[in-house]
Parts: structure tokens; sequence; C-alpha cells
């Protein structure tokens, strides 16, 4: 099966960022992409660097943001999996994955249940925490878990739609440096990042897709700089191994070959799923385990 993940940067407006995405997904699927996935967040610019309630206007759309996404995966017969600012009510969003079927109907959603509050990434000002749980998603191309960025770092996550039958784990991403950091700093967070989800692909034997945006976004409160997104979209095999990967600086279309029946092949030798101790793993429910 062809993928492709759709690495770019945000283009000035919502509508010409949504157009050149759109162009870009016509593209892949000309390309013979059967699976497109895109960034996180990917209709607009990373707003969560500041706190400011006029960003949530832009979840005032989600009923028309579907409907668009859903035509363009019928009109390119791709499976797509989107990045969409929820409004589920007055007062409550969420940060939401929609993928959609080859036909254009809405094969599931996922939100996003790790929600970070770090400076530039002030996401629990904006999202509420996904209560949809954990639950992978089923397409024409295969099982899809399907989690978000800041999921990313944690095995638990990867772990959980592995065991409820994921074939494959999909992370739709926005994070990026700070340039005032140190070269050495940005090495260890991009090389932290890169490692952590191909561990993800070995304990679990499983194909990764990690979708990141990139370019330089500038801070709109005018309190921090910006961050400058490191792109380097990849995707890595069931042993972790490379399959293709973006550079940090350039917008690209990322293709891909995953082969469902090289997961088998890959726990027919390393069994990790079998060698589990299940029945000593109560303390990974507590916070801490200090009782």
């Amino acid at each position: 099966m062809k993928v492709a993940l759709i690495q770019q940067k945000f283009h000035n407006t919502q509508q010409e960022t949504i157009q050149i995405t759109t162009e870009k997904i016509e593209e892949a699927a000309q390309s013979g992409a059967n699976l497109v996935v895109l960034q996180e967040l990917h209709q607009t610019e990373y707003f969560c660097q500041s706190e400011d309630t006029t960003f949530f206007a832009y979840a005032n759309h989600f009923d028309d943001d579907i409907a668009y996404w859903a035509k363009v995966a019928k009109t390119n017969n791709i499976v797509l999996v989107t990045s969409l600012f929820e409004k589920r009510t007055a007062g409550l969003y969420h940060n939401t994955a929609v993928v959609f079927e080859k036909d254009g109907t809405v094969a599931g959603k996922y939100r996003k249940m790790h929600i970070p509050d770090d400076p530039g990434f002030y996401e629990k000002f904006y999202f509420t925490p996904g209560d949809i749980g954990f639950e992978p998603i089923q397409t024409s191309v295969g099982t899809l878990g399907v989690l978000i960025c800041w999921d990313q770092w944690y095995p638990e996550a990867a772990r959980i739609m592995t065991l409820k039958g994921a074939q494959i784990l999909i992370y739709p991403t926005a994070i990026g440096w700070f340039d005032e950091d140190s070269d050495e700093e940005k090495n260890r967070q991009l090389d932290a990042w890169i490692t952590i989800q191909r561990s993800h692909a070995i304990a679990n034997a499983i194909p990764i897709l990690s979708c990141n945006r990139v370019g330089f976004e500038a801070d709109s409160s005018g309190v921090m700089t910006g961050t400058r997104f490191w792109g380097n979209s990849f995707v890595c095999g069931a042993q972790g191994e490379m399959l293709a990967q973006a550079g940090s600086q350039e917008e690209a279309i990322v293709y891909a070959n995953i082969d469902h029946d090289r997961k088998k092949e890959v726990r027919d030798i390393w069994p990790f799923l079998r060698d589990r101790r299940i029945d000593a793993y109560n303390c990974l429910l507590q916070r801490y385990c200090d009782d």
C-alpha cells in the first residue's frame, strides 16, 4: 500500500493554505497514494503559541470542514486523515482527527487524549482532553491507530491501539524548535522525537506514519519569538527501520510503501506481545508507584 504524508507550512491565510493542501493531495493521489495523512491543525497557523479567545472562531465551521475534506477524499479516491478544530458546544472544544473513506464517508475520528501546556504550546487553553479513548479506525486500507502529536511520547497510547488491532500508527503533528535554543539542544529534541516513535514501532511491531508541519510561525501575542517547526515527517516499518523521511525546512510529500504482512513476520521472530507480564503491570494505573 502506498502512503503519502503532506508536510507543509502555513501560507498566510486559511483559504490559501487549504487550497495548497488540496493541490498536494491531488498530486499524491495521482502518484498512486491510497492513504494520505495531513499534519496537525493543517487548516490554519498553529494558534496555540498564545492564549487568545479569538482563535476559538476557527472551530465554528467544523461541520463545513468535514464536508469539504469528505469531498476531497471522494474526488481523489483516497483514505484521508485530517486534523481539525472541533467545537462540540460553547466552551467545549477538541483537537480532533477525522478519517475519511474513499467514498467520502467518515470512517471514524479520534480526539487528542494527551494535552500539553508548555511555553509556545498552550493547548490546555483550547482543547478538552479526548473522551473517545484509544479506538482504532476501520478503513479500506487497513485498521488505523490515529493519535495526535503529544500522544507521541506515551507508549501506553501506542500499546493500547496495537492491542485493539491497529495495523498502522499515525501521528499528525505540530512540533518545532525555538530559535534561541542551542544547536545541541535542537538536535537532542529532534533525535528524541524520532527515537520515541521508532521505539513504538519496534515495541509493537507496527509501521508508523508521523506527519509534522514545517516553517517559522511567529507568536501572535508577541510574548515569544515564535516556533520553527522542524518537519522531518517520516515513515518507519515494524522494526523501526526508516522507509522515508523529509527534511527540516522544505515542504514535501513523503511517500512510502507499507507491507501489512511484514508485521506478522516481525512478531513471529520478536514476540513481544506474547511475553508481556500482564499480571505484573497494575502499577501502570497509578500516577506514580510510591505506595
